[in-house]
């Protein structure tokens, strides 16, 4: 398994119990086949440009170790949520 980290950009309209709801969904996916190691939430910042009209939007770092299998369907959940502005996933240097 390698190490990853994964930076999400939730949309900043998202109520608390939604960011909360949105990281256990997503904890939970990288769970079934790798284990998270931590997710820093970095609560909102200014964007550097606007996405989707949001000039702000709520910063989430999952680390984690995984499968390259399991970032393909990661990243996949993450397009499909709507609440998901922006993402990207990273392998670290071991």
């Amino acid at each position: 398994m390698s190490k990853y980290e994964s930076v999400i950009i939730i949309n900043p309209s998202v109520d608390e119990a939604g960011i909360k709801a949105l990281i256990q969904k997503f904890t939970d996916i990288i769970n079934n086949e790798g284990k998270v190691d931590s997710v820093e939430e970095l609560g909102n910042k200014k964007l550097a440009y606007e996405i989707n009209k949001n000039k702000e939007g709520y910063y989430v770092i999952f680390n984690f170790n995984a499968k390259p299998e399991l970032i393909a369907e990661l990243e996949r959940n993450y397009r499909i949520e709507d609440n998901v502005i922006k993402f990207i996933t990273v392998k670290k240097e071991d």
